[in-house]
C-alpha cells in the first residue's frame, strides 16, 4: 500500500475536492490496538496489487484524534477504530468498522 498520512485537518478540504472526480479511501487506525493492527495488515495483504493506491489515506488516531472527530462530524458517521471510509462527491458512501473491514468490499465500493 502506498499510504498517504493524514496529519493535517486541512487535508480534508483537499480530500473533498478530489472526491468529486475520484473516490478517496480513509483508513482510521489505532497503532496501540491489536485488532486495528490485525485488520490493517489483512487489508494490505488482500489489496489487489494492480490497483493504484494514490488516494488512500491513513489516519493515526492516537496522534490525530482531532482529525477523526472532524471526519465523524463532516461525514455524519460514528467514530470507530479501526474504520475505513470511501469518500465520493464529498460524502462517505461506504463505511466499515472493525472486523467488517475488507479490501474486497472496499474495492467494490470504489466503483
Amino acid at each position: 500500500m502506498n499510504w498517504i498520512n493524514l496529519t493535517d485537518i486541512n487535508q480534508l478540504t483537499d480530500i473533498d475536492q478530489t472526491s468529486i472526480s475520484q473516490p478517496i479511501i480513509i483508513f482510521k487506525h489505532s497503532t496501540r490496538c491489536s485488532i486495528s493492527c490485525m485488520v490493517k495488515d489483512r487489508f494490505e495483504r488482500h489489496w489487489p496489487a494492480d490497483l493504484k493506491t494514490d488516494n488512500v489515506f491513513l489516519l493515526d488516531l492516537l496522534n490525530h484524534r482531532d482529525i477523526s472527530n472532524e471526519i465523524a462530524a463532516k461525514y455524519e458517521i460514528e467514530h470507530q477504530s479501526p474504520q475505513v471510509l470511501v469518500i465520493k462527491n464529498k460524502q462517505a458512501t461506504y463505511v466499515a468498522n472493525h472486523n467488517g473491514i475488507s479490501a474486497d468490499s472496499t474495492v467494490q465500493a470504489l466503483s
